[in-house]
């Protein structure tokens, strides 16, 4: 009887009436975390071979010198363990919570266009390993539409909110630099992490800010809200401020084009599985958009992602 009461769907003539116990922090930070460890790929080398390269599942070529390899500032011998992951598609973007929002330099945030996300991590008995020189990827660039020369390389920050921001890195022809050539992109970096190859998202109309009200209940911590921009397949950006008081999830960056055709889409957790609803909207200026726990639908991560992927 509890659980009928707790979470049921009476239907009737009019309407569909949910009530449910929205889920708890830990569960829905769980399922991102889940979505985030199916990417991962492991490579192991010896560092004293020196250099190694290793060929991701989607071709990307990831080269390190074993020799630049260093704990608390001691070079380091034997074996290495290389953790890597690679994310392309706004709809992984999405379930891993790694969206493509740039810092501009004044502080706002805006969407990024992104040649592909990138986390790069190496271990030696369970403990983080730097690097003193630079290592190098080789990013097939028909992974995301083709060769945009414009591209530059942006390293990641993951606040204490768990939102992702994206900061361009100064090339300075020591590490930190990206340029096109042919099909590929080459990066070559210099610390370990989040690195993104990347370019601002070009729109000349007018820009707004959007508000986002959510089903009573879900809020910052157990909830998502993403805009997915029609015609863009690499880019994803989130509503990265929540206002307890009102509710309101907020694009207060004043950074979304008037007349914009986009997709909005607010994600959550039910039983393990992604609970979500994905609504098309032309965004109009100071617009407000409603989501009705009626409007969502239950769902695994793979239905969830081939749904952001296949939107337009």
């Amino acid at each position: 009887m509890t659980t009928l009461l707790l979470t049921s769907c009476i239907d009737n003539d009019d309407d569909n009436v949910f009530i449910e116990t929205p889920p708890t922090a830990e569960a829905f930070a769980s399922l991102k975390e889940n979505a985030l460890n199916n990417h991962k790929q492991e490579f192991q080398f010896n560092a004293e071979d020196g250099s190694a390269t290793f060929t991701s599942n989607k071709g990307v070529q990831l080269t390190i010198n074993g020799n630049c390899l260093t704990l608390d500032g001691n070079s380091v011998i034997g074996n290495v363990d290389i953790e890597f992951i690679e994310l392309f598609e706004k709809g992984n973007m999405l379930t891993t919570n790694k969206p493509t929002m740039g810092v501009k330099p004044n502080g706002d945030k805006a969407l990024l266009i992104s040649g592909g996300e990138f986390f790069i991590k190496a271990t030696q008995n369970g403990e983080e390993l730097e690097t003193n020189c630079t290592f190098q990827l080789i990013i097939p660039s028909s992974l995301t539409g083709g060769t945009d020369a414009s591209m530059t390389l942006w390293e990641g920050t993951i606040d204490e909110n768990d939102n992702l921001a994206w900061d361009e890195v100064e090339g300075n022809g020591n590490g930190g630099d990206v340029f096109a050539e042919g099909n590929q992109y080459y990066a070559f970096l210099n610390q370990f992490g989040w690195s993104n190859v990347d370019r601002f998202y070009n729109d000349p109309r007018p820009k707004t800010t959007i508000l986002v009200a959510v089903p009573e209940g879900y809020d910052n911590e157990n909830s998502s809200v993403y805009l997915s921009y029609d015609g863009e397949d690499t880019g994803l950006a989130n509503m990265d401020t929540y206002n307890a008081g009102t509710g309101l999830f907020s694009e207060h960056y004043g950074q979304i084009p008037i007349g914009l055709e986009c997709h909005l889409i607010f994600i959550t957790e039910e039983d393990g599985q992604w609970r979500y609803a994905i609504k098309a909207v032309t965004i109009a200026a100071n617009d407000v958009i409603n989501f009705a726990l009626n409007e969502t639908i239950s769902g695994s991560e793979a239905t969830l992602v081939a749904a952001i992927n296949g939107l337009p």
